[in-house]
C-alpha cells in the first residue's frame, strides 16, 4: 500500500507520515498544496491519497477534482471538525472522495489522538481502488422518483435505513427517489460527527421530494419525513399515548460508533413490530448486521446493497452472513425495493 500526504502544515505531513509509516503503509511522498497534490498522483500512482482542504495555491478541492479527471485514485479528506468543514467535506464526498476525517484543532499531538482512526480509514480506501471507476460513474445516476400504490394508508410502517463509509452518495441515489405520499416515516443511521449529519440532512432535503432533517429529541414521527440521527447520540423512537416521538440518547457507542444502527433497529421494532423495512448501505464493521435480524425476526422485510455496488461491503457482508437480508439489491435499485416491500406490508 502507498500513500501520498497532502496538508499545507508542515507539522501536520511530518504527523501524517509518522502515522502511517509506524503502520506499515509506504509514503510514497508528500505534497504541501494541490497543484503539487496533482502532479505527484499523477507521476506516482499512489494507492491511497491524503488530503487537506485548505491550502495556497491550489485547495483541495479544486485538486480532488482533477485527480479524479486524470488519474482516479481513492482519496481521504482531512476536515476541519466545524459547520463549514461539513460543507465542504460533502462536496469532496460528491467529487469522488471515499471518505473524511474530522481534524481535530491543534497539530501534531492532537493527531496522534485520532491515528487508529487514520490508519483504518486509510487502508480502508486504498482497497476500494477496483470500485473507483465505477462508483463515481454511480453518482451520475439520476432515476425517477418511484411512486407506489397504496390501497390503504392507515396501517403504521416505518423505513430504516444505515450506513457508513460511502453512505452520503448512496443515500443520494435512494432519498431523492422516495415519493412525497410515502406512507411512513424514514430513519436514517449514518455513522458521522455532529455538524455533518446536519449538512447532510439539509442536503438531502434540497434534492428530495420528502422532508429530510435532523432528528430532533422528543418530536413526533410523521409520515413522508426522513430522520438523520445526530452524530454523537443514538436515535431511538418509542410510542406514547398513540403517539412515536424521537429519542436521541447519549451513551456509550455500540459496535464502537454512535449512532448505532442496532440501536436504532432495536427501537423501531420494538415501536412497529414486524411492520419495519430495514437496508443497509454499506460501511465497515458490522453495525446494522444484528438489527436487521432483529426486523426481519419480527417480520419485516430488509434489503442489503450489493457488493460491486458498496464502497465498503462490510456492513453488508455482515448482515448478509448473519442470515438477516430478504434481498440483495444495488444501490441504484434499492428505492424500488422499498417502495415494493412497503407496499407489501400496507396491502398485505
Amino acid at each position: 500500500m502507498r500513500a501520498l500526504v497532502v496538508d499545507d502544515s508542515a507539522l501536520i505531513r511530518m504527523a501524517v507520515v509518522d502515522i502511517l509509516t509506524k503502520a506499515g503503509i509506504e509514503v510514497v511522498d508528500a505534497a504541501k498544496n494541490g497543484r503539487e497534490a496533482v502532479e505527484k498522483t499523477i507521476k506516482l500512482k499512489p494507492d491511497v491519497i491524503t488530503l487537506d482542504i485548505n491550502m495556497p495555491v491550489m485547495d483541495g478541492l479544486t485538486a480532488l477534482k482533477l485527480i479524479m479527471e486524470r488519474q482516479p485514485t481513492p482519496v481521504v479528506m482531512l476536515s476541519s471538525l466545524t459547520q463549514e468543514g461539513a460543507r465542504e467535506t460533502f462536496e469532496a464526498l460528491k467529487l469522488g472522495a471515499v471518505d473524511f476525517i474530522p481534524k481535530p484543532h491543534g497539530v501534531f499531538a492532537d493527531l496522534n489522538t485520532i491515528a487508529m482512526e487514520i490508519v483504518q480509514k486509510v487502508k480502508t480506501a486504498a482497497t476500494t481502488a477496483p470500485n473507483l471507476l465505477r462508483l463515481q460513474n454511480l453518482k451520475k445516476f439520476k432515476g425517477d422518483v418511484v411512486r407506489g400504490r397504496w390501497k390503504r394508508t392507515d396501517k403504521e410502517v416505518c423505513v430504516l435505513i444505515g450506513s457508513s463509509t460511502g453512505g452520503p452518495s448512496a443515500l443520494e441515489l435512494i432519498i431523492p427517489r422516495l415519493p412525497a405520499d410515502i406512507p411512513s416515516p424514514v430513519f436514517i443511521v449514518q455513522h458521522m460527527p455532529p455538524h455533518f449529519t446536519q449538512q447532510l440532512a439539509e442536503r438531502l432535503n434540497d434534492m428530495s421530494e420528502i422532508e429530510v432533517k435532523e432528528a430532533e429529541d422528543n418530536e413526533r414521527v410523521k409520515k413522508g419525513t426522513a430522520y438523520i440521527a445526530p452524530g454523537g447520540l443514538h436515535m431511538k423512537v418509542r410510542r406514547a399515548a398513540s403517539v412515536v416521538r424521537i429519542k436521541n440518547v447519549d451513551g456509550k457507542p455500540v459496535n464502537a460508533v454512535k449512532p448505532s444502527v442496532d440501536v436504532t433497529a432495536e427501537a423501531v421494532v420494538s415501536t412497529y413490530g414486524g411492520n419495519v423495512v430495514g437496508a443497509i448501505l454499506t460501511g465497515m464493521g458490522n453495525d446494522g448486521a444484528y438489527g436487521m435480524k432483529r426486523i426481519k425476526g419480527a417480520g419485516g422485510l430488509t434489503i442489503a446493497s450489493s457488493e460491486d455496488t458498496c464502497v465498503v461491503f462490510g456492513m453488508p457482508k455482515a448482515a448478509i452472513e448473519m442470515g438477516a437480508i430478504t434481498s440483495v439489491k444495488p444501490v441504484y435499485e434499492i428505492a424500488e425495493e422499498i417502495v415494493s416491500f412497503l407496499a407489501v406490508k400496507l396491502n398485505g
